[in-house]
């Protein structure tokens, strides 16, 4: 694509309860209103459009691309085809093994432990459950709690500094509207939240849930011998919210809806570097 918002869309299950420990309140689904770009071309030669997508968990030999999961069994055409009609870097580093650090790397360009964001943001509620129910087998999950002991930090505050250049922040002085959709997990408060951060324009997945309980359109997979897992099924809501709105329902199975409003978003602003 020609011309330049950046777009970064996650799809992903956060591990998230409610910021606070309390539960969201949840309102009825808001049309998100986003930004008209220009009706004509910026000029003649814009810079290149970016579309970033972060997929969590998705493993190297997942792509079919790459030999495939289960031999192939579960197909990948479409990222396939991202490799095969573009460029393809076949060998890639990680600056952490975990999540929200690895992407604080990728939004900010440094190591996360240059500026203090070694451990993924957690719920204390959620380290205490866990604590409590493996004892001395407790698995290795090492956070934020662990560091403040008595005075962890509340989850919204679990943050990358704001004061660190993200690439939004860069882009933006490079004339480019810049918008981040779906997953965030580097702070809300205090200057943390993505719309504070670089990105005019946020529709945030303000929890974790694709769509409700009871959907007649969806399959509940819970796993009751895990704690862990009756745990975020407890805590995590079907929400999104918009440049720090009120949590809203979104319009439809998460994964669709984000992809929809983020074709919004780029027709919006086809004559316009996004």
């Amino acid at each position: 694509m020609r011309a330049a918002l950046c777009v970064t869309l996650a799809v992903s299950i956060p591990l998230v309860a409610a910021a606070q420990g309390g539960r969201l309140q949840v309102g009825p689904n808001q049309p998100v209103e986003w930004q008209d770009g220009p009706g004509v071309p910026c000029c003649s030669d814009p810079p290149p459009n970016i579309v970033l997508i972060v997929a969590d968990d998705l493993g190297w030999n997942d792509l079919t691309i790459n030999g495939g999961f289960l031999n192939g069994a579960v197909p990948t055409p479409n990222i396939d085809s991202i490799a095969k009609d573009g460029v393809f870097f076949r060998n890639g580093y990680a600056a952490s093994g975990t999540c929200a650090p690895s992407r604080a790397a990728i939004m900010s360009g440094r190591y996360p432990t240059r500026f203090g964001f070694e451990f993924t943001p957690t719920p204390p509620q959620m380290l205490q459950m866990v604590a409590r129910t493996y004892g001395d087998r407790q698995p290795p999950i090492v956070t934020h709690f662990d560091e403040h002991g008595d005075e962890a930090l509340e989850y919204a505050e679990m943050a990358m500094p704001a004061d660190e250049i993200t690439l939004a922040e860069s882009l933006k002085e490079s004339g480019y509207h810049t918008v981040h959709i779906g997953k965030w997990h580097l702070g809300r408060v205090d200057g943390s939240a993505p719309h504070d951060q670089g990105f005019d324009e946020s529709l945030l997945m303000a929890s974790g849930k694709y769509l409700p309980d009871n959907d007649p359109n969806v399959v509940n997979s819970k796993q009751d011998f895990d704690p862990i897992d009756r745990f975020l099924w407890l805590g995590m809501q079907y929400a999104a919210s918009f440049n720090g709105s009120e949590a809203f329902e979104p319009a439809r199975y998460i994964t669709d809806y984000y992809t929809d409003e983020a074709v919004k978003v780029i027709e919006k602003h086809k004559n316009h570097p996004f």
